[in-house]
């Protein structure tokens, strides 16, 4: 077994032990009539640990799939985002046809062109083409009542549903990029970065949340989710950062510094609490707790990958300005 296939193996052997842990003392405290812990706490982390094992399961795949299937997921995951996020907005008939566009050729077409590694096609497809294609589109239909809110909320839910969240899969085409040296990164290094990716976006979610329920916690926004506070970002970019340097050797900045992956998990976390308060901020908007049911005790798929939405894009640039260094 080759040093590739070890660090693969210690990377998802450890999620798989670390996820295991957390199962075995979650179920232990819930069992202990005397705990002093939060119950409603722990069924929180105990929901959240079960949508964990699911996303860790689909990304452990990656290492053995071709990276079509992959690719395919998540514009499966992206799609039913999509559609719980169109389904809080108010429409009317005149955005069904714009719609029916936006998830039929749009959608796919954004995750065919990251599966095919057209970087200079998929990240202006949407940004371009789409935000303009859907008030031209919404116009023809002659409905001009609240014709600007409407159109900017189906903007709104394409730029984070679709074309944010397409950033992660595109991580897997990285070494595919003409503008990257040959050489430098291989289809084994991208997958093992997607992976470390989508774990330090998932223990940014749970130090965050850890580190909030300390006493003499200072709420961010409190009107909009009273468990963001300052010192959840503060302790949990902190603990991500110290975790991320830890595991350096599992991603293709092993050839730099510790300090390479840990700016990177530093940058991972602080967008995954922004992307957590800004979806948070657009449910209370719409005055409801939840994008949906799909997942169980975290309501809808959207509120269990709003931090991957945000945290991809900038995740993906980070790494190719230094893939190109």
């Amino acid at each position: 077994m080759g040093p590739e296939s070890l660090r693969d193996l210690g990377l998802v052997g450890g999620v798989l032990i670390l996820l295991g842990t957390a199962t075995i003392v979650v179920r232990a405290l819930r069992e202990r009539v005397d705990s002093s812990i939060n119950p409603a706490i722990l069924e929180t982390f105990r929901h959240r640990v079960r949508a964990w094992w699911a996303l860790c399961s689909i990304l452990a795949l990656a290492f053995f799939v071709p990276q079509w299937i992959t690719v395919g997921l998540f514009w499966m995951m992206s799609f039913w985002a999509l559609r719980e996020f169109i389904t809080l907005t108010p429409t009317r008939p005149g955005d069904h046809r714009t719609l029916f566009w936006v998830f039929i050729p749009i959608t796919p077409l954004q995750f065919f062109l990251v599966g095919l590694a057209k970087y200079d096609l998929f990240s202006i497809v949407i940004p371009v083409y789409g935000f303009l294609f859907i008030p031209a589109r919404m116009a023809i239909s002659g409905d001009f009542k609240r014709f600007l809110e409407r159109s900017a909320k189906i903007q709104a839910g394409l730029l984070i549903c679709v074309y944010c969240l397409s950033y992660a899969p595109a991580i897997l085409t990285l070494w595919r990029l003409p503008e990257v040296p040959e050489g430098r990164i291989d289809h084994n290094d991208c997958t093992r970065l997607l992976f470390f990716f989508v774990l330090m976006v998932q223990l940014s979610d749970a130090l965050q949340y850890a580190w909030a329920h300390i006493p003499s916690r200072h709420v961010v926004a409190p009107a909009i989710n009273p468990t963001k506070t300052w010192e959840g970002l503060l302790g949990g970019s902190a603990s991500v950062t110290l975790i991320g340097a830890a595991l350096w050797w599992a991603t293709p900045f092993h050839d730099q510094h510790w300090w390479m992956a840990a700016a990177m998990s530093l940058v991972i976390s602080v967008m995954s609490f922004a992307g957590g308060l800004t979806l948070s901020a657009i449910k209370r908007d719409r005055g409801v707790k939840d994008y949906g049911t799909l997942v169980e005790g975290h309501a809808g798929l959207l509120d269990r990958i709003d931090s991957i939405c945000f945290a991809a894009p900038v995740f993906y640039h980070l790494t190719l300005y230094w893939l190109r260094a």
